[in-house]
């Protein structure tokens, strides 16, 4: 089994008396675009400062190329490179002079590597033109370009598509997973845009509260286990049956019952509603987008 980009054992973080993480566990294998969502307070930017040293862990551990950032922590933060929503840069300089100033703060990055991670990204007509004339999406990939300078195994990426039109959304997109494939990188990604992270990443974890209370593959629920709406009357009494006769709390949509059930129940469902005399007008099936998924499991409908 290969060692994991990066794992996260039982890590914890207290402020004062409120304890904020609650002992989060995952790991990440090169080569994985990971997102990273939450609501408003769920701990993501806490967790993500962690990873990155900007803030002490109370308990547990975060193993980058398993080198442990609480006992090797120079040789454990050299495998990470990261951006954190708007890159700073200079911009009364060009491109190639920004990137050459972050080089040197770095041993070992050449000219050459300089130029092969411009031709990465994808800035070489502009990366001589001065920053300042840069639109945001530009910015973005010079800063993805700055991030990856000294070929770090897991990038992180919080807010990578904040206040880009959709184009811009787009090309970052393709830039993202065009890295992961190509330079077999782990790339960590915190969004609000779940349509997004829909589309970029391989796996998600989602965090509430401190904890992190699902991890799944994108795209990977089965179609025997999807959400219904059901347009039925009279309403509390659909309810009550879902509930006594099948172990099912639905939620009521727009006077509507939305369930998630299993396929193969879905006929005995309406069959046993038609019999206690529900008038039932319409059943469908959800599309079951993550955006669906992560309000279910959150409960609320604020995201961060």
């Amino acid at each position: 089994m290969s060692l994991a980009a990066i794992e996260l054992v039982d890590v914890k973080k207290t402020i004062g008396k409120k304890e904020i993480i609650k002992g989060l566990s995952f790991s990440i294998p090169k080569g994985e675009v990971f997102g990273f969502i939450g609501p408003n307070g769920a701990g993501k930017t806490t967790t993500i400062r962690m990873i990155v040293g900007l803030m002490k862990l109370t308990d547990g551990d975060i193993l980058i190329q398993g080198n442990s950032i609480k006992t090797n922590f120079k040789q454990a933060i050299r495998e990470v490179g990261a951006i954190v929503e708007n890159p700073e840069m200079y911009p009364f300089m060009t491109g190639l002079q920004n990137l050459k100033h972050y080089a040197r703060m770095v041993p070992g990055v050449t000219n050459e590597r300089i130029h092969e991670v411009v031709k990465l990204i994808g800035l070489e007509k502009a990366i001589n033109e001065k920053v300042g004339r840069y639109s945001l999406g530009m910015r973005q990939r010079l800063g993805i370009a700055q991030a990856l300078l000294h070929r770090p195994s897991i990038l992180i990426l919080d807010e990578p598509t904040n206040g880009l039109d959709p184009a811009g959304i787009r090309e970052i997109r393709q830039h993202i997973r065009k890295l992961a494939t190509d330079l077999n990188v782990a790339i960590i990604i915190s969004s609000h845009l779940l349509s997004e992270i829909e589309q970029m990443c391989d796996r998600i974890g989602v965090i509430k509260n401190g904890k992190l209370i699902k991890i799944q593959n994108v795209g990977g629920e089965t179609t025997d286990n999807l959400i219904h709406h059901i347009e039925v009357k009279p309403l509390d009494k659909a309810t009550q049956l879902l509930r006594d006769h099948y172990q099912i709390e639905p939620i009521e949509l727009d006077g509507n019952l939305s369930f998630r059930c299993e396929k193969e129940q879905v006929p005995s469902i309406i069959k046993s509603l038609v019999e206690n005399n529900c008038a039932i007008y319409q059943v469908n099936v959800a599309n079951g987008t993550l955006e669906d998924q992560f309000f279910e499991l959150i409960g609320e409908n604020i995201i961060e």
